[in-house]
């Protein structure tokens, strides 16, 4: 069976309680053609001297515009046919690789994702995530697909698909609302590829900081690629908190009938 060429890239920052975790989950994979980026952010703690030891690894360390800058350096360094991110902080699951090398095998399919299992900063598995089916109307509102388990063939990168580096919170939702519009072919596969390592050092804590941002992040997604505008003001992200919480109500009924009236 043919191996795709499978890019990942790590963007860090002084994760060297948890970047060898990452290093070895894609060692593991019982994939040979593979490469594997890091782009440090000018780590101070331990991280280099860890890098150091993986001499497969390509990697450089300075000074970036944030977590979404440095994921597009790595994009941009990529020279698999598949390509993803996985942050410092999480890992895949054994076999991912060849999963999703099968699945993207097809030519019709230009993305996948799963599952993934949220893990607390000793690996003890907290919950297990289903996520739901793709929804071009609900790539607006919300986040389904997790970074973690998101893969996707080099022609979107190719076509100047890149992440906003002016997002520091929603960066991948505006990443797949993107895409989507785009009419890429996305699928979801039923198994769990990675987990996602929860622990008080996380940017997606649901700080009042970080709603703040998150909701005016999302109210630019939704003006972005939603036909219908919202106001850019306090009106505007009133509206669009309401009509996230509509989705999660939403998201909570898909979960619990399997229905999903938005999908595809």
């Amino acid at each position: 069976m043919e191996e795709f060429k499978i890019s990942i890239v790590t963007p860090s920052l002084n994760q060297g309680n948890y970047i060898e975790d990452a290093i070895q989950s894609v060692l593991n994979q019982n994939y040979k053609n593979f490469e594997h980026i890091i782009i440090d952010g000018l780590s101070t703690d331990n991280t280099i001297e860890i890098l150091k030891k993986y001499k497969h690894l390509k990697w450089i360390s300075e000074k970036d515009e944030g977590q979404s800058d440095a994921i597009n350096k790595g994009f941009q360094r990529c020279t698999g046919d598949i390509m993803a991110w996985l942050n410092a902080d999480d890992y895949y699951i054994k076999d991912t690789f060849n999963v999703v090398n099968n699945k993207l095998l097809n030519p019709s399919i230009d993305a996948v994702y799963g599952n993934y299992i949220f893990v607390n900063k000793n690996k003890d598995e907290i919950r297990k995530i289903i996520v739901q089916k793709p929804s071009k109307i609900m790539s607006k509102f919300i986040c389904f697909i997790p970074s973690t388990t998101f893969f996707f063939k080099r022609k979107i990168i190719d076509r100047n698909i890149l992440l906003d580096k002016n997002f520091h919170i929603s960066m991948d939702k505006e990443f797949y609302a993107n895409i989507m519009d785009k009419n890429y072919k996305i699928e979801k596969i039923d198994k769990f590829l990675a987990k996602f390592r929860w622990h008080e050092g996380n940017k997606s804590i649901d700080t009042l900081k970080v709603k703040k941002i998150r909701y005016k992040e999302g109210l630019i997604i939704f003006n972005r690629y939603f036909k219908i505008k919202l106001p850019n003001n306090f009106i505007g992200i009133i509206l669009y908190i309401l009509m996230d919480k509509i989705n999660l109500i939403y998201r909570f009924i898909c979960k619990k009938t399997g229905f999903h009236i938005f999908s595809k």
